[in-house]
């Protein structure tokens, strides 16, 4: 298989000579073209100064026509045979000295006197010297200077084309160069090392290549961190289970414990977290294959935010904790999961109700942006730092390390939420200070 940089040694010689070799043959058609155009110009030059000094010896084109046959040069200028390259005419465009298309006392074509030789005898225009075919005046030094011309133009040629192959090779080798060191790195990465890193050399598109590589390296890296991470917290979280129901039932089946009511609800109870931790991966598993169902319907923003209001009302004034709604002015319908949604909000009262201190106070409220609304939950606990609060919506994660699994569900609620806006084209994020309370901001496209 022929490698990408013979392919562009290749390219580079194949435009390097079709180029060039078209640059040689104009140029050659051009210099001879050019050449032949001033030596006719030469020509017509020193045949007019030739019969100028004619007409000034007899006054007038009497006798002109009786000049001897000469060759080119002389100041007929006619060939062997009797024909000229050329006629003369009067100022008046009459012919005075014919040719072999042109005979004595003719009237000449205007446009064919235009584009003639003025034959001048003390600034005077006595006539016209008008060149019918291109005399063939070269000299051998002539041909031998075109000759030398043509050889310079085609050593220039191999030159250039052995410049442009040793400059190709330079190029493509500097071209393929990160597209080795990125090919050898996608190979390193295909077999498990994924903390590859290439040059960044340029700001090109093999540039733009290298750095889009590091990024997707650095996101492979991170993402088989977070899942090893998460392998082991699931281990974690379904083992504390496990061992308890393994270790009351063992303990109940060998006697140690009596076969109590109380005893086979601690069973019950560790088997029911165990069944919301499986619920939560599979809700989570589906989410990022993309097949969580999900019914859109169009619904009002600020009536859904109301009735949960209402819902956990009672739950908040039990702990003596003020919920408030504030709501958004105007229509606010979105086409959404009205199930979904609530499980959403509803997940991240159930955090603001744990963290809130009695007497506290949550907000919820809504507004419109644009064409998307901003649904806001703010509550008055003790707050986390930003950088805590920019992971909240990870895995497992707890910003509180106290808090356990007894009273701190499954740690995957705020992921699943995340997963669920996003779902709806929409995005969440947390903003908080130490002491100063979380606000949770959630934003919605709205229906069309």
């Amino acid at each position: 298989m022929r490698s990408l940089s013979s392919k562009l040694i290749i390219a580079f010689l194949a435009v390097s000579l079709i180029s060039i070799g078209v640059i040689v043959a104009l140029t050659h058609f051009s210099t001879n073209r050019e050449f032949d155009k001033f030596i006719s110009e030469q020509y017509q030059a020193e045949r007019a100064d030739e019969f100028a000094r004619f007409y000034d010896e007899h006054g007038s084109w009497q006798g002109v026509q009786s000049l001897p046959p000469a060759p080119p040069g002389g100041p007929a200028g006619r060939d062997g045979v009797g024909r000229s390259f050329f006629y003369i005419t009067d100022p008046n465009g009459r012919v005075v000295l014919e040719s072999f298309q042109h005979k004595m006392g003719a009237i000449a074509n205007p446009a064919d006197i235009g584009s003639g030789t003025p034959i001048q005898v003390n600034r005077n225009v006595v006539g016209y010297l008008i060149l019918e075919t291109p005399p063939q005046t070269r000299d051998p030094r002539q041909d031998e200077f075109l000759r030398r011309l043509d050889s310079s133009l085609f050593l220039t040629a191999i030159g250039t084309i052995l410049f442009a192959l040793l400059f190709g090779v330079i190029l493509s080798r500097n071209i393929t160069s990160p597209i080795r060191e990125l090919t050898a790195a996608t190979q390193a990465v295909a077999e498990g090392k994924l903390s590859q890193k290439v040059s960044v050399r340029s700001r090109d598109e093999i540039g733009t290549l290298a750095a889009s590589f590091n990024k997707m390296s650095d996101d492979l890296a991170r993402a088989s961190d977070l899942r090893k991470q998460m392998t082991a917290d699931i281990a974690h979280e379904l083992r504390t289970p496990l061992s308890l129901i393994i270790g009351h039932a063992e303990a109940v089946n060998d006697g140690v414990l009596p076969a109590s009511r109380e005893n086979f609800e601690i069973i019950r109870e560790e088997a029911g977290r165990l069944e919301q931790l499986v619920n939560d991966l599979r809700t989570l598993s589906l989410a990022d294959a993309g097949e969580l169902s999900v019914d859109r319907q169009l619904v009002d923003i600020n009536k859904l935010l109301a009735d949960i209001q209402t819902h956990y009302r009672h739950q908040f004034n039990r702990k003596q904790i003020k919920l408030e709604f504030v709501a958004g002015s105007g229509d606010l319908m979105a086409r959404l999961d009205s199930a979904r949604c609530s499980q959403v909000i509803t997940n991240i009262l159930d955090n603001a109700l744990y963290y809130t201190p009695q007497g506290g106070r949550v907000v919820i409220g809504s507004r419109r942006l644009e064409n998307n609304v901003e649904i806001t939950i703010q509550d008055s606990g003790g707050g986390v730092s930003p950088d805590e609060a920019a992971r909240l919506f990870d895995r497992f994660y707890r910003a509180d390390p106290s808090r356990t699994r007894e009273d701190g569900g499954s740690g995957l609620g705020l992921a699943i939420a995340k997963s669920i806006i996003e779902m709806h084209k929409g995005r969440i994020w947390a903003e908080s200070e130490k002491g100063d309370g979380l606000r949770v901001v959630i934003v919605l496209p709205l229906a069309d």
